[in-house]
């Protein structure tokens, strides 16, 4: 998107004033093609017209300009990461503070606007009080809807959509979170192997394997992450859950899921210790709750999503999907202990002297860090 968009807040103007392109003409002693050349982008005003211009529509030259800064994409990237580390370090306040005035500042610039939104959805719940909770998560669904009615990128329109419908699942509103998705799932269209068969008809059959590669690892994830939601809704039906449970395992197992995403990963063993739990049998929680801890010690930091020697095309990909953490390390470490180990769930398991030895190794981790 343009810094200056000039040409749009003309059009605007002139209609708000009900006049035409002559009629502006007139008024400003040029030609009426001279303003249509404007409002097309293909020229600009002399710069001696533009506050002739900002009075006659009773604006400021920065508004009449549309003057609308955009940050760099890598910029973004090193932002969302300097502020993630700020939520672990500074006060929660203080980086709220900071979050609105470069909101305000780039308002126009929506795929900083979606950053935003994912920094905020993946640190709402640093808020001190429920109200302040919902109150960002509130604000993030306008972030999201402000970016799906302005954006032309339909990419970050798409992400908008995932995000706002995420924030109206936490907020206990999952009626808008069918009307924003839709009440049922329509087949996939495998727009991945499509583009990959086109370049490879075009000759460039380096570019038709990544295609075909980055479509295979998305797919796999989606599979997995299918597997963990259904491991978590059968909960209360063993049987279906432990075949889930066994399933994702081997997946886990054939894909080499450790390296590729340990987060997956860790995600599982914590909803088997919980199935297990769940079913009594604690021996099976505290091995899993084991293999989490073990994961999370020695293979998850620093997170960085990459590929392995079976997805050898990727990397490019997904640095450019800036897949990264969403959140500072310190503050993941901190809830793989409050939200997984100290759980409620495992109330049962306190005290399980290998329990113990399992809080006790993720405690020393924490604090060594």
């Amino acid at each position: 998107m343009k810094e200056i968009n000039l040409a749009s807040v003309i059009i605007s103007k002139r209609r708000e004033k009900g006049i035409t392109q002559e009629e502006l003409a007139v008024y400003i002693g040029v030609s009426k093609a001279s303003v249509s050349k404007w409002e097309t982008g293909q020229s600009y005003p002399d710069i001696t017209f533009l506050p002739q211009l900002a009075a006659y529509f009773n604006i400021s030259i920065d508004e009449l300009m549309g003057y609308s800064p955009q940050m760099e994409r890598a910029d973004i990237a090193k932002l969302y990461t300097r502020l993630a580390s700020d939520f672990a370090s500074l006060p929660f306040e203080d980086v709220i503070t900071e979050c609105a005035a470069i909101i305000k500042k780039y308002y126009a610039c929506f795929p900083l606007l979606l950053r935003m939104a994912k920094l905020y959805a993946n640190h709402f719940m640093l808020a001190g009080t429920q109200e302040g909770k919902e109150a960002l998560l509130n604000e993030t669904v306008i972030l999201c809807q402000r970016i799906r009615a302005e954006s032309d990128d339909v990419q970050v329109a798409k992400e908008a959509v995932l995000y706002e419908a995420f924030c109206y699942l936490t907020l206990k509103s999952p009626q808008r979170v069918l009307a924003l998705l839709g009440e049922g799932i329509r087949p996939m269209i495998p727009e991945g192997v499509l583009i990959s068969r086109a370049w490879q008809a075009m000759g460039d059959f380096g570019k038709a394997k990544e295609i075909s590669q980055i479509e295979l690892y998305q797919n796999v994830m989606a599979v997995f992450q299918g597997l963990l939601n259904a491991l978590e809704m059968n909960v209360d039906n063993f049987g279906k859950a432990e075949e889930t449970f066994l399933r994702a395992s081997n997946l886990a197992q054939i894909f080499h899921m450790k390296r590729l995403n340990p987060n997956n990963v860790v995600l599982l063993y914590a909803l088997g210790a919980h199935m297990y739990c769940t079913n009594n049998l604690a021996e099976k929680a505290v091995e899993l709750l084991g293999k989490y801890v073990d994961t999370c010690v020695a293979g998850f930091f620093p997170f960085d999503l990459h590929g392995d020697s079976f997805f050898d095309l990727i990397d490019p990909w997904l640095k450019d999907c800036d897949a990264a953490a969403l959140r500072s390390e310190q503050i993941v470490k901190e809830s793989m202990m409050r939200d997984v180990l100290l759980n409620p769930a495992f109330d049962s398991l306190r005290d399980h002297p290998e329990y113990q030895r399992i809080i006790k190794k993720m405690k020393n981790f924490i604090g060594g860090s």
